[in-house]
């Protein structure tokens, strides 16, 4: 089973769920080495005339080492599927073990050389445009700082998605 290539505007789906109820895997890659973090945080929209991802990383977090060495990265959705696995890859840091392989996902390079998972059933391929961190000044609501107990702020990432990938 492979994948259909398909433009960004074609990619059918309710981001809602996609984000905030089954989740995603964020991947990026570096010298032959990638790292993958489940996020339930993000959007997609338009911006500055292209479609685009919104990625949310805390600094602690590997993967954040990652996007801050390379432009792309990919967005991997389960469609409510692999649950335990997105869990496992949540919880656990690829900095310490193989999570990847513990979550029994098989990793594969796209015909772009972006890394994503075989299991995934739709993949979306992310060249990052655009990044900063959510500053405690610029909160309008105070109530939103209690994500911030530690003042550990996400960064930002605004990526343009290139490409699509539907599983067949």
């Amino acid at each position: 089973m492979g994948y259909i290539v398909k433009a960004p505007e074609e990619i059918q789906g309710n981001v809602f769920s996609m984000i905030g109820s089954d989740w995603m895997l964020v991947t990026a890659e570096n010298n032959e080495k990638y790292n993958t973090m489940t996020a339930s945080w993000g959007g997609m929209g338009v911006l500055w005339g292209k479609p685009v991802a919104f990625v949310f990383i805390r600094p602690q977090r590997y993967t954040y080492t990652f996007l801050e060495k390379t432009d792309r990265f990919t967005l991997s959705f389960f469609g409510g599927g692999e649950r335990d696995a997105l869990a496992l890859c949540g919880k656990v840091s690829g900095r310490d073990r193989d999570k990847i392989s513990e979550a029994g996902l098989t990793p594969f390079s796209t015909n772009d050389g972006y890394t994503s998972f075989k299991e995934a059933s739709v993949i979306l391929e992310c060249s990052k445009l655009y990044a900063d961190f959510i500053k405690e000044e610029n909160m309008l609501n105070p109530a939103l700082m209690e994500f911030y107990k530690e003042r550990d702020f996400h960064k930002m990432y605004v990526a343009e998605i290139t490409r699509g990938l539907i599983k067949e």
